[in-house]
């Protein structure tokens, strides 16, 4: 049986978060596919693009794209889709959140997890400025140095750039997402699993054939994917069938006709 099969079903709201994960590990420039060379953001971006055109032409429906804050991946989103609610990825704020909390207490310390989710629930009020300028106030007060500072300092910068993206009150007063884990776990599941095992080598028709029949498997269409796979080797192998079957009904049917009035038209000896 074929291990893989599946086609990824975009539905519902249009929200660009479903394909972070792929955006990230085709970003990489001049990655070459089938022996060309392309810029793996301009072309998923500009597939990003074609796809919330197609399927909100009007422009009636919220797009939400969730990222992390790798400030090309922004610059191309905002120049290839407009329009688009930016959200910073949660969960990479967390990953900054512990670097912070680690400059000022013992990595698994209870202090530490005291830290963040203080700071957290900040974030998730709207309180960004306030985490920042706290910050920089604990800096200076600590009078923290080397490694420490330096690491401080990445964080609060990585803070400020992206503060016009932390609005998580608003974001969770719209019902929309505000952490990418589910969308990058669907891409490790859809793509790794199958495409990444030992040894595996791909070319762009067969890695598309395959994850067509995985993402086919994963929604659980298989039944009526192999349905509509015969249905179609049908029409394909046989292209008059069609018209075909009607004829040996009707001719079928005259015969059984012919017959029947053949074998009752002779009168019975005692009545001839």
């Amino acid at each position: 049986m074929i291990m893989a099969q599946e086609r990824m079903i975009l539905k519902g709201q249009v929200q660009l978060e479903e394909m972070v994960g792929f955006v990230r590990r085709a970003a990489r420039e001049g990655r070459p596919i089938d022996g060309v060379e392309v810029n793996g953001k301009e072309r998923i971006f500009e597939w990003l693009g074609q796809q919330v055109r197609w399927r909100n032409p009007d422009g009636n429906k919220p797009v939400v794209c969730v990222m992390d804050g790798e400030r090309a991946l922004w610059k191309t989103l905002t120049r290839t889709v407009l329009g688009v609610v930016c959200i910073l990825d949660l969960f990479h704020v967390l990953e900054y959140l512990w670097q912070a909390a680690h400059c000022f207490h013992a990595e698994g310390s209870e202090e530490a997890q005291a830290f963040v989710t203080d700071r957290l629930r900040r974030l998730l009020r709207g309180e960004a400025g306030y985490v920042i300028g706290g910050l920089k106030q604990m800096a200076t007060k600590q009078h923290l140095k080397g490694s420490r500072a330096r690491q401080l300092s990445a964080v609060i910068g990585y803070l400020t750039r992206n503060r016009r993206f932390l609005h998580y009150d608003k974001y969770l007063a719209a019902g929309y997402p505000i952490g990418s884990g589910v969308a990058e776990g669907a891409c490790r599941h859809l793509v790794k699993d199958r495409m990444e095992l030992t040894g595996m080598r791909w070319r762009v028709p067969g890695a598309q054939a395959i994850l067509d029949l995985r993402a086919v498997y994963v929604n659980r269409d298989w039944d009526r994917f192999q349905e509509h796979r015969v249905e179609e080797e049908c029409r394909r192998l046989y292209p008059y069938r069609a018209q075909i079957l009607p004829m040996r009904k009707t001719a079928s049917r005259e015969a059984g006709y012919a017959h029947f009035i053949s074998t009752h038209s002779r009168l019975p000896r005692a009545y001839a």
